[in-house]
């Protein structure tokens, strides 16, 4: 167990432990001591529809009233709905979630009131967790246990229909791959509000874990299939917890993520746009606004946005999955939507679909308006943490490392390490390889200037990477 990109992360079975315990008495002491909560204050509960959630919410839930803190329990919702409802009542709150990682893991996310917990959180719990002292400032008495979920739905699903008038989607027909995200039911109510003719598709008792950044081949093609029978405008859906969209065009072609976010920014009139290095790279100053690279992870474009906010601009961050984060409230073309400073799906969606619907063209089009590099991204599953740890040290300590394992793809002509290792080739493509911080996978990202050579590149890069041995 460990904190990753976003939350803490690991095995469920570890999850499921006393380490858990640990966990969430330090957060509870991090709140006692940094002011932002005191016994009898409110915390927030929520989680997903993995097979352990339930469990470990129940145990954060024991553990936490034992504190002093009173816990309302929100059931099973989208991690936006979650924090942004605690942050409307001026309250902190935990989420238990893997988000996108394999069904055999699981996590936390942890929310401030007002804020996601930041690095410097994240290393203040670990240590209190390590030194495993006394809580300061517990309570005898045991905090009392509401449940909230109708209420914390119903807020998010007003902020929804603020962002999508009634019946512009009308017209539009759309398929919902539900799976086993927790989101499932809420867009389906949220897209017919709008106007749209809906499909559900896809429904799971078992959990599947979604990454929006590493779809199967297998599940575009059910898309395409999907897409041609039933008539769809195009197919929505997200990953477990809620944040990341999937968005697929009318082909069941996938959007990627930055470009849905590039949509998106453009649809809520941003300034400012914070997004990590891993984002397409033809998203720059010279599309209206400017942008801010940053390490991966939601913590970090968080930062990034703060220190950017003020003086009435519209700061906006994005990651390469979709997630879209809202630093300030906005109105704009029709659209208009109250600050969420966490990663959400539901705007992005609304903003695609509603863009493609007021220009009256097909979800195809849209990314067709900019002449970007074409972007590709995958990963390596259950790849060890120790192996890609020595590989990144090999290829970053060794004079032209990185030059010469990515030879047989191209010369290498520059290097980010920004987070971890963007390889700039003569040609202009690029090569990205990236430990990932939630599980044990590499990711590779690439640009190309079609399709099937950053495809090309994806595959050969990865095989380049199965085959170290040092």
């Amino acid at each position: 167990m460990k904190f990753g990109t976003s939350g803490l992360r690991g095995l469920a079975t570890d999850l499921l432990g006393p380490k858990t315990a640990d966990y969430a008495r330090a957060f509870a002491r991090h709140l006692s001591e940094t002011g932002a909560a005191r016994p009898g204050d409110r915390i927030f509960i929520g989680r997903d529809l993995r097979d352990s959630s339930l469990a470990i919410s129940a145990m954060c839930a024991d553990v936490l009233s034992g504190t002093g803190l009173n816990i309302v329990d929100c059931g099973e919702l989208p991690t936006p709905a979650l924090a942004g409802f605690a942050w409307a009542n001026k309250s902190a709150a935990l989420m238990i979630t893997g988000s996108h990682i394999p069904a055999d893991r699981n996590g936390i996310k942890f929310f401030l009131p007002g804020a996601e917990i930041g690095k410097s959180d994240e290393a203040a719990i670990t240590a209190m967790v390590e030194a495993a002292g006394p809580f300061a400032g517990s309570s005898n008495d045991s905090g009392a246990v509401v449940r909230r979920e109708a209420d914390a739905l119903a807020w998010y699903r007003e902020r929804g229909m603020a962002m999508a008038a009634s019946g512009v989607l009308s017209g539009m027909r759309i398929g919902v791959y539900q799976h086993s995200s927790v989101a499932r039911d809420f867009l389906i109510d949220l897209l017919k509000s709008a106007g749209a003719a809906v499909v559900p598709l896809g429904r799971t008792s078992h959990f599947v874990a979604v990454d929006t950044e590493a779809v199967p081949p297998e599940t575009i093609r059910t898309f395409a299939v999907w897409t041609e029978e039933h008539g769809l405008d195009a197919i929505v859906s997200t990953d477990g917890d809620g944040d990341r969209p999937l968005i697929a065009d009318e082909t069941g072609a996938q959007l990627r993520g930055d470009i849905i976010g590039l949509v998106t920014a453009r649809m809520v009139g941003a300034d400012i746009v914070v997004t990590p290095v891993t984002s397409n790279s033809g998203i720059n100053a010279g599309l209206g606004f400017e942008v801010v690279r940053t390490k991966v992870g939601s913590p970090f474009v968080l930062d990034a946005m703060e220190k950017r906010a003020g003086n009435g601009r519209t700061v906006v961050g994005f990651e390469a999955n979709g997630g879209f984060i809202l630093g300030s409230s906005f109105e704009h073309d029709g659209m208009r939507g109250t600050a969420l400073p966490t990663r959400d799906a539901m705007l992005p969606i609304l903003a695609v679909l509603q863009s493609a619907r007021k220009e009256k063209i097909a979800l195809s089009g849209l990314a067709a308006r900019w002449a970007l590099p074409v972007s590709a991204s995958d990963r390596l599953e259950n790849f060890p943490v120790e192996r890609s740890q020595a590989l990144m040290a090999h290829l970053a300590e060794q004079k032209n490392g990185l030059k010469q394992f990515l030879s047989p793809l191209g010369d290498t002509v520059s290097v980010d390490r920004t987070d971890g290792l963007r390889a700039t080739f003569s040609s202009g493509e690029i090569v990205h390889l990236r430990p990932s911080g939630n599980a044990p996978e590499m990711r590779c990202y690439t640009e190309a200037a079609t399709s099937a050579r950053a495809d090309a590149l994806i595959t050969e890069a990865l095989d380049l990477v199965r085959s170290f041995r040092g």
